[in-house]
Formats: structure tokens, sequence, C-alpha cells
């Protein structure tokens, strides 16, 4: 970028005035600012990680908005996981597999936290043996979004034990490279999360849901 001075030529307002707007993009992480003799204001390159940490913290705050809720973040994460499990099985490594097997967890260790860690990166890497980056890219705020303390408060009993199950019967069909059983197996984990946080009714799946006998 121009140096300083020049910047504030062009643009016609004073130095504080470009020292905050650089000092902004700075911390916003889209310019990098050195010292010295060569030093300067230069465009940074895109990180997927900070992208990610962003749109985490813009689901959140949409989250907890009036005009957005839980139902509409397990919407996407559906449109966004079942097409995503199909391509998984096509396109995974043994690495991925093995990374998938270490995120496995005993429901009957009762730690709420270490279980949801899990759970995120068991998502995370499936998203990642997608081959495709935009796919974990937008899935990882989907996956640390917060449930909210009262629906959590409620889940069955049984939920992590159903996660557990989903989780082991998902990576099965990925390692058999099944695409069309990874994608059904995908949709009905995340019909029964939405039934289990309150915003789906049992038995009536989302729109994409493969009828009965149709290959998904």
């Amino acid at each position: 970028m121009p140096p300083e001075p020049e910047l504030c030529v062009k643009i016609g307002v004073s130095r504080s005035t470009v020292r905050e707007a650089l000092r902004l993009l700075a911390s916003q992480h889209l310019i990098v600012t050195t010292r010295g003799v060569t030093g300067g204001s230069f465009v940074a390159h895109p990180d997927a990680g900070q992208l990610a940490d962003g749109l985490s913290t813009g689901f959140a705050l949409l989250a907890h908005s009036a005009g957005v809720g839980l139902a509409d973040l397990l919407e996407l994460r559906r449109a966004l996981e079942v097409p995503a499990a199909g391509l998984a099985a096509v396109r995974r490594t043994d690495a991925h597999l093995a990374e998938m097997r270490g995120a496995l967890f005993d429901p009957a260790i009762d730690d709420f936290d270490t279980m949801l860690s899990a759970h995120s990166v068991f998502h995370r890497v499936l998203a990642k043996a997608t081959g495709n980056p935009l796919f974990e890219l937008v899935g990882r705020p989907l996956y640390q979004a917060s449930y909210g303390e009262e629906v959590v408060a409620h889940l069955p009993a049984e939920y992590w034990s159903r996660i557990d199950a989903d989780h082991r019967e998902l990576l099965d069909h990925l390692a058999a490279r099944d695409a069309g059983a990874a994608r059904l197996a995908a949709a009905r984990h995340l019909d029964y999360i939405a039934v289990a946080a309150g915003t789906q009714t049992a038995g009536t799946p989302t729109a994409g849901t493969p009828a009965t006998g149709e290959t998904p």
C-alpha cells in the first residue's frame, strides 16, 4: 500500500484518520504492518482460520438475535453436511478416517464439554474429507454455535449415546466409500439433533430428506 502521507493526499483526510483506518484493517487481519526502512502496510493473504473465526462470531451474534434461531442454524447444517458426507465417502483418505476415529468418545464419561468438543472435531474432519476447503470454512462456525443453556438442560438422557452411535455408523459408511448410505446416515443424524433440540418434530424430516426407498 502507499505510505501514509501519500494516502492522506489521495483520500483527502488527515494522517490520524489514515492511521485509525489502517489500525482497524490490521485488527481484522486484512493488512500486515511492519516497521523499518522496508516497512509499511501490506495486504494480507486470506487465512481460512481467521475467516472461520469471523464467521463464528457472526453466527454467534445472529443465533442470539430475534431474526435467526437455532432451527435456522440446524437447517443450514443439514443443507451443508448431508452432501458433504457423500463427497467425503468418495474423497476421504485413510488419514481422515483415523482422525475421525480419534474423535469418537465414550458417552459414559458424562463430561459435556469433552463430548461437545469431540463431536465438533468429528464433523470438522468430515468436512475436511470432502477435499473442498469451503465446506470446512463454512461448517466450522456452525459446529461451534451454542444451543443455549435451556436446550442443553433438556436434551434426552440418551442424547450422547445416540450421537456416538450415529458417528460410528457414518464412519463405517465412509470407510466403505458408500456415498448414498453416508448421506442418509448424515440426514438421520441431523434430524435426530433437531428433534432433541426441540426444533423439529419426530417423524417429520426437513426438506431434502430422501423418501423411503429413494437413493439419496
